[in-house]
């Protein structure tokens, strides 16, 4: 199975630059999984195409303004620094620019001060490993200092941060916005909630692994990174309610389906969990946890249109993104929405 399977040709425009005015403003195709068909809604439609007894699966993790801006100590030098992961102990996986100056040994500042930094080590692939030093609570300096880490293919200033974080967010720790759930408003959450649907929240930190490009010719060769998620007793429990009376589990995004096939039983059961997973989701694949998706429309060749592929089809969701490159949807992040089920 090639890379090259999973491309298609995008045109620049139809990438979205910005958020909707309203976010359950965007629009909504859908797919079904075994014919291929398709057609064509608006994300205020999801309702009812949900049924009492079904359950969705959000994703509440919460982007940390992981951007930081700052100056190397012995020049004066600029230096960005983008948190990746939490190590414990002060020490963060980071991406650094320029890399060149930011070697093992150099010391950086952030905030007039605020905030200190060394560099420890420089791992495989350039990631370095960096220890802060700061007076108070990380989180709340990073608030204060850091700034959103939206994709590179966004060039718009970002006016809002909040529009880059779901109405649910909860658990901050991710590097990137999940962002099948970033059309929901609240009030079309209570909606859902009173059709009798339940919604269950999973945790999964998302990290650039989860955007990174496959370099491999060949898609079995491509290696995913690992990122933290959890399944609570609750949605534990919930989930296997809606299982065993028949009811659809449904994920928004992509995360949430990773996090749901990682701790699935292949009854597909589910326990409380939590850890590092690194599954990687590409058509062969058996799913055991999941009855349909949520999602975005996603990068040529990228391990999410794999994903997605493995659960309707590559000619399916081919045809379909082709389909949505005539109807002029909006890609991406800020784009519109695809339910398969």
């Amino acid at each position: 199975m090639k890379t090259k399977d999973f491309s298609y040709d995008l045109p620049y425009d139809l990438i979205a630059q910005s958020p909707l005015d309203r976010r359950d403003a965007s629009r909504l195709m859908l797919l079904d999984r075994k014919t291929g068909a398709v057609s064509h809604r608006i994300f205020t439609d999801l309702p009812g195409f949900l049924k009492p007894g079904d359950a969705i699966v959000l994703n509440d993790s919460r982007v940390l303004p992981a951007r930081l801006l700052g100056r190397r100590t012995d020049t004066g030098g600029a230096v960005e620094v983008l948190l990746l992961r939490d190590l414990g102990g002060g020490e963060w996986e980071c991406l650094t620019r320029p890399g060149k100056k930011t070697l093992p040994g150099a010391n950086l500042e952030f905030g007039a001060g605020e905030l200190h930094a060394v560099v420890l080590r420089e791992q495989d692939g350039g990631n370095r490993i960096i220890r802060f030093e700061y007076a108070g609570i990380f989180l709340e300096v990073i608030e204060r200092l850091g700034r959103m880490p939206v994709p590179p293919y966004i060039k718009a200033e970002l006016q809002d941060p909040e529009r880059y974080q779901t109405v649910y967010s909860r658990e901050t720790g991710s590097v990137a916005a999940p962002t099948a759930g970033l059309h929901f408003t609240k009030e079309l959450l209570s909606i859902i909630e009173e059709r009798g649907v339940h919604i269950c929240p999973i945790t999964l930190h998302v990290g650039l692994g989860t955007f990174r490009p496959v370099k491999t010719e060949d898609v079995t060769d491509h290696k995913m990174h690992s990122e933290y998620c959890r399944i609570t007793e609750s949605t534990a429990e919930t989930l296997n309610s809606v299982r065993r009376s028949g009811g659809r589990i449904i994920a928004v995004g992509t995360t949430s389906c990773r996090t749901l096939e990682s701790y699935a039983g292949q009854d597909g059961f589910f326990r409380p969990a939590s850890g590092f997973v690194d599954i990687f989701i590409y058509p062969g694949y058996r799913f055991k946890a999941i009855d349909g998706l949520l999602t975005n429309f996603h990068l040529p060749e990228s391990t999410l249109i794999m994903l997605v592929s493995a659960l309707a089809g590559r000619e399916n969701v081919l045809r379909a993104y082709a389909e949505a490159v005539k109807e002029r949807y909006r890609f991406f992040s800020f784009g519109d929405a695809m339910l398969i089920l």
